[in-house]
């Protein structure tokens, strides 16, 4: 009986991580041959298998972007592979700058008159986007932290590029996703940093349930600050004004409580 391709897809990525070399190089070679249409519809479905997954990123991956953006909009792809993806874009970038002489900043700017950064990426497929996340300038990650696609916006935070002060002023944006916003609070390294603490408490579109459990953590000249900021949600501002005058009372000293 025929085999659907979802099915033989799957035979082949069992076979081509066997034991003999023989068979394994003639299944990978089969699933190089593919065709494409059909491959990347598997691959960017919820319902493929996690080892096709896995499959794809380490042995298909490194060779052909069509795979890569197939499989970064699978919304069932693990984090773990989409982690792998990132690291896979970020040497690919590095090895190209380094063999063409340069930095990778320094092919960023290199854009024709006639078109604008912005309108360079607006071109760009995902794969390329998330790449220039990881190694772009400051100028490139100001705009992809705003990209709609989340996982871009996600790997800008990823660069190793990225500075604290960079970070304090997403943090405070109001133009950034709610995503990105819970992804730095998330971040326990991060969130050993007040003025990255601050900044997020004080940005009126970082949700409440992770802004309010850092409340306790402002200082007192911060906090009285944010109790009369009409730009913060009114639950915030409430907790603020409370504390600050929680912390009036712990400071005003106890009068000896009168014997009879």
């Amino acid at each position: 009986m025929p085999v659907p391709a979802d099915e033989q897809i799957e035979i082949l990525t069992i076979l081509a991580a066997s034991q003999g070399e023989e068979l394994r190089n003639r299944a990978l070679e089969t699933l190089r041959q593919w065709d494409t249409q059909e491959l990347c519809r598997l691959l960017s479905s919820p319902s493929a298998p996690s080892s096709v997954l896995g499959f794809a990123v380490k042995h298909l991956g490194k060779e052909r972007h069509d795979i890569l953006e197939a499989l970064l909009q699978n919304p069932s792809l693990p984090e773990e592979r989409r982690r792998e993806i990132e690291v896979i874009l970020l040497c690919e970038a590095e090895e190209e700058a380094t063999a063409e002489g340069g930095t990778a900043d320094q092919d960023i700017r290199a854009i024709e008159d006639r078109e604008t950064l912005i309108q360079k990426i607006n071109h760009m497929s995902t794969v390329e986007r998330i790449k220039l996340a990881l190694v772009g300038n400051l100028e490139t990650r100001m705009i992809l932290i705003r990209d709609p696609n989340r996982l871009v916006a996600r790997t800008v935070l990823r660069s190793p590029k990225l500075t604290e002060a960079e970070i304090e002023t997403y943090a405070g944006s109001t133009g950034v996703s709610e995503d990105v916003l819970r992804r730095i609070a998330l971040n326990r390294g991060l969130m050993k940093k007040y003025n990255v603490i601050r900044a997020l408490i004080s940005n009126p579109r970082a949700p409440i349930d992770i802004t309010f459990p850092l409340l306790g953590r402002l200082n007192d000249r911060d906090m009285k600050s944010l109790s009369i900021n009409r730009n913060v949600p009114e639950a915030i501002r409430a907790m603020a004004l409370k504390i600050s005058r929680q912390r009036e009372d712990a400071l005003k000293p106890k009068l000896p409580s009168r014997k009879f």
